[in-house]
């Protein structure tokens, strides 16, 4: 989750400037949402700056429960000062790690390094492969540990002083037997302690501040952004090395990865490299000259560029488009609600089999069968007034084992006449369903210019598949 840091900037593609308390209060309402979301084993990271960090870390305590606190992570986002900085220059985000179940939830380990297994050598040819020397005295002092040992030369040599043996007498003179402790090429070398690469773990285990060498930094996340879109480069990207590093520890292939704030679509971009599914969810219009362009160049593997040739992407694989319907329900100048008149017959029966947990599947020869939640229980939404003509039609068509819920906006029968039908008037059959009314769920809602009313796309329609 990378929301808008509320810095009190207006950035081009986010109006960046709520007041606190709106803020943290909209950021509450989507956490909550975002938790009911999160499998049992799943975890969520939110990145964000000093602004607001704190406070968001008290809000996610609430949200997530304290005990369910991973790690505040600092990355490194610059590489030098800014020297406009009336204060101090800002380096670092912070990334805040919640679990939803702590208990169960592990990262896993970041892969080695070509660095870190370069350290191990083999000078004596010992047959279980590579192996670097370790320290065998240690600073907590036991007496017991505490002995001179001769090397095969002859030197006798001891602890330094206050420190001891890390290991017993008997226990070294096994090791000796074992060939684990290396006296250097001559013979003459305080002992060391062989240890090998097959003996350490698969990976390592991540810490807590992730520089910019590692992860990247933003001048290298706008860089990235420029390949798909130079005319209007995105102005708080996150580079693809820093979604990597994430999507490494709290993923594995195949799992699903949200982003609810998509923003340039990096996380969509990476996710899908990395062999993840992914969802992202953006209302801003960048997803049209962002997302969507970054995403294409991805699948056919024109985009070479961030983490693309350490994952050796080549391209290939698909995504479904999706637009948001405008609102269902409106108030009228009376202050009642009535249907939205942007939503047509084919439209509002669509909306009524969703909200009621029908299946959208208009049969071809019976009207009235518009959706169905099993094979003999159906769905019939009009905006005409049922007449009991119109329900005696209906009901001499229904099956003896069939059921049908008829949403109208009113009716003139005695429902009791008709058991197996059910009729309920809209809008109140829906109203406690959803949210009615907005069609703005983006954090810009305070303060800010309203912005012109824009033609609204078709319910669940217009949907492209690349």
């Amino acid at each position: 989750m990378d929301p808008p840091y509320n810095t009190g900037n207006a950035f081009e593609h986010y109006d960046d400037g709520i007041e606190h308390s709106l803020w943290l209060s909209l950021m509450k309402q989507r956490l909550e949402l975002l938790k009911v979301l999160l499998n049992e084993d799943g975890s969520i990271w939110i990145s964000i700056d000093d602004d607001e960090s704190h406070y968001l870390k008290v809000l996610c305590d609430e949200v997530f429960g304290r005990r369910n606190f991973v790690a505040n992570v600092i990355w490194e986002k610059k590489y030098s000062p800014q020297n406009d900085a009336k204060w101090l220059s800002d380096s670092h985000d912070h990334i805040l790690v919640y679990a939803k179940n702590k208990e169960i939830w592990r990262p896993n380990l970041l892969p080695r390094t070509d660095d870190m297994n370069s350290r191990y050598k083999n000078p004596d040819n010992d047959p279980r492969g590579l192996w670097k020397p370790g320290d065998l005295s240690v600073k907590t002092y036991n007496a017991n540990t505490d002995y001179p040992i001769t090397t095969p030369s002859g030197r006798v040599v001891n602890p330094p002083a206050g420190y001891c043996w890390r290991v017993s007498q008997d226990k070294f003179n096994e090791m000796v037997a074992d060939g684990r402790i290396w006296f250097g090429a001559d013979g003459n070398n305080v002992p060391a302690i062989k240890r090998f690469l097959s003996d350490v773990k698969d990976g390592i285990t991540a810490m807590t501040i992730w520089k910019y060498t590692e992860v990247g930094h933003n001048q290298e996340a706008k860089k990235e952004v420029k390949a798909f879109n130079s005319d209007e480069v995105f102005a708080t990207p996150k580079p693809e090395r820093l979604l990597e590093r994430i999507l490494t520890l709290a993923t594995n292939e195949g799992d699903l990865v949200l982003d609810s704030f998509a923003g340039s679509g990096t996380t969509g971009a990476v996710a899908h490299k990395m062999g993840r599914r992914w969802i992202m969810i953006e209302l801003g219009e960048h997803c049209h000259t962002h997302i969507i362009p970054r995403i294409k160049q991805v699948i056919d593997g024109t985009d070479q560029g961030g983490i693309s040739k350490n994952v050796n992407w080549q391209g290939g694989g698909g995504f479904r488009y999706y637009r948001l319907a405008p609102s269902l329900l409106e108030k009228d100048k009376f202050g009642n609600w009535v249907i939205n008149k942007e939503y047509n017959a084919p439209m509002l029966a669509e909306a009524m089999c969703k909200h009621h947990g029908f299946t959208y599947s208009p049969d071809d020869a019976i009207y009235w069968k518009q959706g169905k939640s099993t094979e003999t229980d159906f769905i019939y939404t009009t905006t005409q007034l049922v007449t009991r003509e119109i329900a005696e039609q209906i009901h001499e068509q229904l099956g003896e084992d069939e059921t049908l819920l008829i949403c109208c906006k009113a009716y003139s029968v005695n429902a009791s006449d008709y058991p197996n039908i059910t009729f309920q008037k809209i809008p109140a059959s829906v109203l406690k369903k959803c949210e009615f009314g907005r069609d703005d769920y983006s954090l810009n809602v305070a303060q800010l210019p309203q912005r012109e009313k824009t033609e609204q796309m078709e319910l669940f329609g217009e949907g492209e598949e690349i």
